[in-house]
């Protein structure tokens, strides 16, 4: 009797696979998108720096004027007892959140929304950022860290800055122990076995007389669960050239 593929499991969602709730801080979102934030800006002072152990990046907890506290993810060189501000006339410093057409082209930013009030969706792990490249009157594209442009909402909400802990990878974790600790943190699951090294039995790319998957990698994306592993609807395959 075969097995269920990891992939099968995964996608059943036991507590094998999920990101425990209790691991997270708490949402990272922006404020509600009011009128005080369309019309002016909003202060706040940085009482906090917190590690979050569902996360790659420190979060920072911010007490605004009106006496709110949110989670923001925290830039680099941001301190205890730092002003941040949000809103349309907020300054264009680090940790600042604005409307992506009130920044100017080639700030980085991060935590990007993708939809106006969304509360940021793009660009949130550790060390990464985005550069806007440009406005239009009715869009502002933003290159993003894999170097795809993608146009966004001028109305849509982007934080200054880079989000601190970058250089994350590269410290070595040495001990398989050590990545089996840091991805158990976020419901990921590692050292798994690969599908060539199984029987037929348990896996499609399983069986036969040396390791090799013996059909087609590239499955399409209405196949069943059992058969949906390797290259799910890939337009194209091999090395580029």
């Amino acid at each position: 009797m075969g097995k269920r593929l990891i992939s099968q499991r995964r996608g059943r969602g036991t507590p094998t696979y999920t990101s425990a709730s209790h691991r997270f801080k708490g949402k990272i979102e922006y404020r509600s998108y009011d009128e005080l934030e369309k019309e002016g800006s909003l202060k706040g002072k940085v009482v906090e720096i917190m590690h979050d152990p569902g996360r790659s990046a420190p979060v920072a907890m911010v007490k605004f004027e009106n006496g709110e506290k949110k989670l923001i993810l925290a830039p680099e060189s941001i301190q205890i007892n730092d002003d941040i501000a949000c809103g349309i006339s907020a300054p264009i410093s680090p940790g600042n959140s604005l409307p992506i057409g009130e920044i100017p082209e080639g700030t980085p930013v991060y935590n990007i929304e993708n939809r106006p009030g969304d509360g940021g969706r793009f660009v949130r792990s550790s060390g990464t950022y985005a550069s806007l490249i440009t406005h239009d009157v009715d869009k502002a594209v933003i290159e993003l860290p894999s170097g795809e442009l993608k146009s966004f909402n001028p109305q849509c909400r982007a934080t200054i800055g880079v989000v601190a802990g970058g250089g994350r990878k590269e410290k070595p974790f040495l001990k398989a122990g050590n990545r089996y600790h840091s991805l158990k943190a976020k419901g990921k699951k590692c050292m798994t076995v690969r599908g060539v090294a199984m029987n037929a039995v348990d896996h499609p790319h399983g069986g036969g007389n040396r390791q090799h998957p013996g059909r087609p990698t590239t499955v399409s994306r209405n196949a069943p669960p059992g058969r949906k592993v390797g290259s799910i609807a890939a337009r194209r395959t091999g090395k580029r050239r």
